[in-house]
């Protein structure tokens, strides 16, 4: 019992303090006014005595922040340079984010006066069935995606880190479909699907996009084809790093390549798989562009039994194949007026996207440490 009060002793101190520093970095614009008054009146107006005994939050705020201490110089210095990204992000991305919980929580349409309504916005979306099954499609297609992306990109890095005469040429190759647009991707690729794959007819006949179980497989066709590159670099970097006395002894030991991509390769990037996974996971979960040009969202299909159960519907609706959570939430906001309700779209996305990112973060530190 004693040790778990002192748990959440030190849990409450340390949460008191980072809201000190908190409500500090959000103040010493201010102070720096006033420094800055000071040396043009040539007079003291702030004046914090390092040395004057204090409680543990006076000494706290003094020695780490307003005083003539080492660290809290520093501290104050490394705050003022990073002020002007520090308050761009807040203009530009906090103010909005605070502004978008707020609406979540109206009936704003874009063109009434929002009015607040509570959390009836969140119950309306656990009830509405297309967000579901939007939900449902976007972690699927996640998944396949990142596997995909990964290994491809992976295998690329491989291939282009061994002795070959034209590795770089081939390394921009690769790297160059990452930089056309998501649109003009979305646009090229349906051309090729819809025009000129299927002249040769076969298994592309009709187009890989006409139906609600392939449309999605063309959709990772062209990301991976467009993300691979970019991903690719990462393991590139990683792979080179590895220290060459290992490779050369574990040959001399006589590993086969299986065995040195098993023991060496794979444990020694294995941050830079945590960073791959990170960018394709937060990439695949925010698809939008090339879905908006590739399929629009659809094709149509029907809604799957399963899904339909748990929101109770004996006759299943028709909903759309590749209708991913960005475009969702697009549509609800701006194709049917229903701001406050998108808003509330965007805020549990987020909290989703945030709670799966730390997830697998986490997961991927602790595979470092054991590989």
């Amino acid at each position: 019992m004693e040790k778990a009060l002192k748990r959440l002793r030190k849990i409450g101190k340390k949460v008191l303090y980072a809201l000190l520093t908190a409500v500090i970095i959000i103040i010493l614009p201010f102070i720096l006014i006033i420094r800055i008054i000071e040396k043009l009146i040539n007079r003291d107006i702030l004046k914090f005595d390092s040395k004057k005994e204090r409680g543990p939050i006076g000494s706290f705020i003094i020695n780490n922040w307003l005083g003539e201490t080492y660290k809290a110089q520093n501290n104050r210095v490394f705050v003022y340079f990073l002020m002007p990204a520090l308050g761009t992000f807040l203009l530009f991305v906090g103010l909005p984010f605070i502004q978008g919980i707020y609406f979540s929580m109206t009936d704003w349409t874009g063109l009434n006066d929002p009015q607040f309504i509570g959390l009836e916005n969140y119950v309306t979306i656990f009830k509405d069935y297309a967000f579901g099954y939007s939900f449902f499609r976007t972690a699927l297609y996640s998944i396949m995606n990142i596997v995909v992306i990964n290994i491809v990109a992976f295998s690329l890095a491989l291939l282009v880190t061994q002795k070959l005469k034209l590795k770089n040429i081939y390394r921009a190759g690769f790297f160059l479909p990452n930089l056309i647009g998501g649109l003009v991707l979305g646009y090229i690729w349906q051309f090729i699907y819809n025009r000129a794959l299927v002249q040769f007819g076969g298994m592309f006949d009709p187009s890989i996009l006409v139906s609600g179980d392939t449309a999605l497989i063309g959709l990772i066709i062209v990301v991976t084809w467009q993300y691979a590159g970019y991903i690719m670099m990462i393991y590139i970097a990683a792979i080179q790093n590895i220290p060459q006395d290992l490779v050369e002894a574990s040959k001399i030991d006589g590993a086969n390549a299986w065995q040195r991509l098993r023991t060496i390769t794979l444990p020694l990037v294995a941050q830079a798989f945590t960073v791959a996974m990170f960018l394709t996971l937060v990439t695949s979960f925010k698809q939008f562009d090339t879905v908006t040009s590739l399929t629009q969202g659809g094709p149509a299909t029907q809604l799957p039994l399963w899904i339909g159960s748990i929101y109770q519907k004996t006759l299943m609706p028709i909903v759309q194949s590749t209708d991913l959570v960005a475009i969702n939430i697009y549509d609800e906001a701006f194709v049917n007026r229903n701001m406050g309700i998108g808003q509330a779209k965007a805020i549990l996305f987020f909290i989703v996207l945030l709670f799966v990112a730390l997830i697998q973060v986490y997961y991927n530190k602790r595979k470092e440490v054991e590989l």
